[in-house]
């Protein structure tokens, strides 16, 4: 494939993020395609051994196979790179694909890894399981709280890991001081960024080495296919995560990063407006639960801090009904208009039960732990009229006798 665009490159870079989402990263053959080319192949062929040979040196640019470059695929890396303000990208099968490299790829046996304890259950099932199995030491902490942080490095301490907002908690932490903290101690920081994107929050802005995405869920933003990206330094994506990618396969699809490529074009528009529908629906209903977890409303007692590193809410809260388990899937089952469902992101509105989905691996002292608490529900608000999923929700608390 001929590598050519319509655009100074050097230029391209000054581009906003919005901008970004549409055109970053084109790259268009001789034919002069306006919609990225779908390539689906395994493999590549040479003119000469010589220079098949230097291509697998480094000693030539090309691409070599599948598993480690492909047109589509490179083409969604650069677009997030500079979607991200990261010097470059590798895409993963889906996000947890990409927790894991992120992970693995810089630890050891003898490590120790500091985590927030409020995560993504199978975020959790990594800190808490999988890196003990290979001798990887680890502590959770409350990621709210700025001196658990400090107070639980030790000499080996290589990696602060951590997502805000926290799934489901909608906890938030503080970027700007974890991450200060974390480079003052040579310490990696590894960002899970999937409730926002950098549509409306960049890590890095803050310090971040290493931002990972599931971008199964707002990236691409209408349930189709699973993804999942790794963001950092030229020096870190090249020499650290790749030679694990490179030899343990956890590779993405050219047809899944095209599909996601289509959805970064409307990334923007999404994000923002959902955004705004899940605080119209957040204001509405705030009176009628327990207990709101929505970091857009100023009940939510890291609001201020949420505000200041986000440039929008995001569309994704959470709200806890008294009455547990019980009362909580009564109401999912007297939804009408919202889909019972555990994806996120999603241009349609999806409500779940964390305890009993996303984070039913993980222990019941965990769950507690983190605030996962059995009369949780979890609600992504989509691109329908906010009124009508205010009416939803309002006729099913009505139901529940809320």
């Amino acid at each position: 494939m001929k590598k050519t665009t319509g655009f100074d490159r050097s230029k391209t870079k000054n581009w906003h993020p919005a901008t970004q989402a549409v055109r970053g990263g084109t790259w268009r053959s001789e034919h002069g395609e306006t919609s990225e080319a779908l390539f689906l192949t395994s493999g590549y062929t040479y003119d000469s051994a010589e220079e098949v040979a230097a291509r697998f040196a480094g000693e030539e640019q090309g691409m070599t196979y599948s598993r480690l470059q492909n047109p589509t695929v490179s083409m969604l890396e650069e677009r997030i790179a500079l979607m991200e303000g990261a010097e470059a990208c590798r895409t993963q099968a889906t996000g947890m694909a990409a927790m894991t490299t992120a992970l693995l790829c810089q630890l050891s046996a003898g490590d120790h890894i500091v985590a927030a304890k409020a995560a993504f259950g199978s975020c959790r099932w990594l800190v808490d399981h999988l890196c003990p199995r290979f001798g990887i030491e680890t502590t959770v902490v409350d990621g709210r709280d700025n001196d658990a942080w400090e107070k639980a490095i030790k000499a080996n301490t290589k990696v602060f890991f951590f997502e805000t907002p926290a799934n489901p908690t909608m906890d938030i932490v503080d970027m700007k001081h974890v991450c200060g903290l974390a480079k003052a101690h040579g310490i990696t920081t590894v960002v899970d960024n999937a409730f926002a994107t950098a549509a409306l929050q960049r890590p890095m802005d803050f310090g971040a080495d290493v931002v990972a995405y599931s971008a199964t869920k707002l990236m691409e933003g209408q349930g189709r296919v699973l993804a999942g990206a790794v963001c950092g330094t030229e020096k870190f994506i090249n020499d650290v995560l790749l030679p694990f990618q490179r030899n343990t396969g956890p590779n993405l699809s050219p047809f899944n990063a095209w599909v996601v490529l289509k959805g970064l074009e409307t990334l923007d528009l999404r994000a923002r407006r959902q955004s705004e529908n899940a605080l119209a629906v957040g204001k509405a209903i705030e009176g009628r639960v327990a207990r709101m977890l929505h970091p857009g409303l100023a009940s939510h007692p890291q609001h201020n801090l949420a505000m200041s590193q986000s440039s929008a809410c995001g569309p994704i809260f959470s709200f806890v009904l008294d009455g547990g388990r019980e009362r909580a899937m009564t109401f999912l089952n007297a939804l009408e208009l919202v889909d019972i469902s555990n994806n996120i992101g999603d241009s349609r509105s999806l409500c779940c039960h964390p305890w009993t989905t996303t984070h039913y691996g993980v222990s019941e002292e965990a769950r507690i732990d983190m605030g996962v608490v059995e009369g949780m529900l979890r609600i992504n608000i989509g691109l329908e009229d906010p009124r009508d999923v205010t009416a939803d929700l309002d006729q099913a608390l009505t139901k529940v006798g809320l």
